[in-house]
């Protein structure tokens, strides 16, 4: 039976101290499986596997229900189809899961700026800081369950606790679509009973070994000798297994570094003459580099534009707006205006590329009653609608509907953006 299948799930019901629960773990339950569920809604509840159905294919994802017959990502789709014949199969959708997950992660922002993304489907929270504005830990999880099912249809679990291993290890436990909370002192418990192979660190190969000396439980590893761990596992591994399970993991919620400058750039396979060719290339890319801006919720202050030359010389040129902006248009025109100033229309070039810099949180800028750029804004919000919903590539400016020179070698975040 999978170890994911929902059987061993654990919630919290009643009265709870929760305040040194400070640090949630959000998952989502069975994150593509439930999106594709969306738009298949009349396969809910039954075993339903996420892959390519041809002979090579993995799965990608599972029910719930596919899992209680031993289905599990990764798994070769004919294994699968063994386990589970009755299973019905439907094809991944990479993009939507990107864009559910957009959802979900701005969701925990929103709550707290102290965010640590673990890939697509989860994040850490630290709402140590959240008391006053939102409420106490089990209250932001509360808020955050209610609000992802709200805004996106779908479930997750959350684990609260005072350690970021505990509280991961807690949201397991929750699944699905359950919270869980471990106060602090209850942490050891809570950790004691579990197999051993619950512990960060602890493998298939490392459990064998554990088992194979009678350390079955994280309570036999608690209570183990120092010179027994370091002789199965090594020093540090046995140092770092032993503070585990004894609750102790001194890592904080690393949010990510603050965006210093956002850019893109684009290198030709011929050097380009054409400065027709080259305006419709800072313009693709300002539409880029804007995109990015709307999904941080960034504006630039400043418009850098780089060039480089088939000699390899290269400059960069940037001018500081009045305001701040995420508009690609802007963004463009100001690009555009730094290219004519440079006065080598007739040089052949090799790169081009735009940066937008001295990043301010949207919003915070001085903004004009009335701007030019309103109209276009307007525009770009609606195209980052559609791609949101249908994927990029579908709505686009009128003169970037030609298909892309041959010439272009690459596109692609310019080197030294954080």
């Amino acid at each position: 039976m999978s170890k994911q299948d929902g059987s061993t799930r654990h919630v919290t019901t009643g009265d709870v101290d929760d305040r040194t629960a400070t640090i949630l773990h959000v998952d989502m339950d069975a994150f593509f499986a439930s999106v594709e569920l969306l738009d298949h809604p009349q396969h809910r509840g039954k075993p339903v596997i996420v892959a390519h159905d041809s002979a090579r294919s993995v799965v990608t994802a599972a029910t719930y229900e596919a899992r209680k017959f031993g289905v599990n990502s990764a798994m070769p789709l004919s294994v699968a189809k063994k386990r589970c014949p009755h299973a019905i199969i439907l094809p991944p959708h990479f993009e939507r899961y990107q864009h559910y997950s957009r959802i979900v992660m701005r969701i925990c922002e929103e709550l707290t700026p102290r965010v640590e993304r673990l890939g697509i489907d989860e994040a850490f929270l630290d709402v140590s800081g959240a008391t006053k504005a939102v409420g106490s830990p089990i209250e932001v999880a509360q808020l955050l369950r209610e609000r992802v099912f709200a805004e996106t249809g779908l479930r997750c679990s959350v684990g609260a606790a005072s350690t970021k291993f505990v509280a991961k290890l807690a949201s397991s436990r929750a699944k699905p679509d359950g919270l869980l909370v471990i106060p602090k002192d209850d942490t050891v418990e809570f950790l004691h009973p579990l197999p051993i192979a619950s512990l960060w660190g602890v493998g298939a190969t490392t459990e064998g070994v554990l088992r194979g000396n009678s350390i079955h439980t994280i309570r036999d590893l608690a209570i183990a000798s120092k010179e027994t761990l370091e002789k199965l596992v090594g020093v540090a591994g046995a140092a770092k297994l032993h503070n585990l399970s004894w609750g102790i993991d001194p890592r904080e919620v690393q949010a990510p570094a603050e965006e210093k400058s956002i850019g893109h750039e684009v290198t030709f396979e011929i050097d380009v003459t054409d400065p027709e060719l080259i305006r419709r290339e800072i313009l693709r890319l300002a539409g880029m580099v804007a995109v990015r801006l709307r999904r941080g919720r960034l504006e630039a202050r400043t418009v850098a534009l780089k060039l480089r030359f088939g000699d390899f010389s290269t400059i960069s040129r940037s001018r500081t707006l009045q305001e701040p902006t995420d508009v690609g248009r802007t963004i463009y025109d100001e690009a555009r205006a730094l290219y004519a100033a440079v006065g080598r229309n007739s040089a052949s070039v090799r790169l081009v590329g735009v940066r937008a810099e001295q990043l301010v949180p949207a919003g915070s800028g001085a903004t004009a009653l009335w701007s030019d750029s309103d109209s276009w804004k307007e525009a770009e919000d609606v195209m980052d609608a559609v791609t949101e919903r249908f994927g990029s590539g579908l709505v686009r400016p009128a003169s970037l509907i030609r298909p892309t020179p041959s010439r272009v070698k690459q596109s692609q975040p310019e080197a030294g953006t954080i």
